[in-house]
């Protein structure tokens, strides 16, 4: 008699065949801290920091003003119900949102520069009016970015302001961007130096931007396709 079947073995998986990963050659990453010292030794060199410092001296706040009133025109894009769809619509307060992030870092740049070089002391740029050269210019500078920033913030927070009627409060201090956007553009113009050509033609830009944008508004509203802000 032939004895019973024992278990069949297990179904046993193929064996991966292993690469041998072919050597590689010599690394670069020792002559990784070589060539940043090298670099640092080239922008030095050039005074790219010395450049890059009067840029941004001068060209922070003008940043902030160009990212600023973009958001301002996104926003106005953002409300309008006439030609843009709700998926458009969408795509314009995100666009609308990140400028706004964009402009309040520049601002925070700006202002840190200033207070850097001492064109302004800490406490007139967090107290308005209160320079003793230009009280009122760098006021309004100051003014601006408070307002601004409460415009921000009452942007990221405005599902609290949907329950309780709170939506007419929430529309008042949003906008808020408007006065604010006029003061940051006397405060750019007239509180500096001169301002050079091409920054007067952004600024000129930007007033034209932002007036067509709402005069638009303005007659969508009155013909009843305009929404909220």
């Amino acid at each position: 008699m032939s004895p019973p079947p024992g278990p069949r073995p297990a179904f046993a998986l193929p064996r991966r065949r292993t690469r041998s990963r072919p050597r590689s050659g010599p690394s670069a990453r020792p002559a990784l801290p070589a060539a940043i010292l090298l670099l640092l030794a080239v922008a030095a060199r050039s005074q790219v920091a010395q450049r890059t410092q009067e840029f941004l001296d001068f060209g922070a706040g003008v940043l902030a003003l160009v990212s600023l009133t973009a958001s301002v025109l996104w926003g106005l894009a953002a409300a309008d119900r006439m030609l843009l769809r709700s998926a458009h619509r969408l795509l314009a307060q995100g666009v609308h949102r990140g400028l706004a992030v964009a402009g309040l870092g520049f601002l925070a740049l700006h202002i840190w520069v200033k207070v850097a070089e001492g064109h302004v002391g800490a406490a007139a740029a967090a107290v308005p009016f209160t320079d003793r050269a230009r009280p009122f210019l760098v006021g309004l500078g100051t003014l601006a970015g408070y307002l601004f920033v409460t415009v921000a913030v009452t942007g990221a927070v405005r599902g609290a302001f949907a329950s309780g009627g709170r939506s007419r409060a929430w529309r008042a201090l949003h906008m808020s961007a408007y006065p604010a956007w006029g003061a940051a553009l006397l405060h750019g113009l007239h509180s500096g130096r001169p301002a050079s050509g091409w920054v007067t033609a952004a600024y000129a830009l930007c007033v034209a931007g932002v007036a067509a944008a709402l005069v638009v508004r303005l007659r969508g509203a009155r013909g009843g396709g305009g929404g909220g802000v």
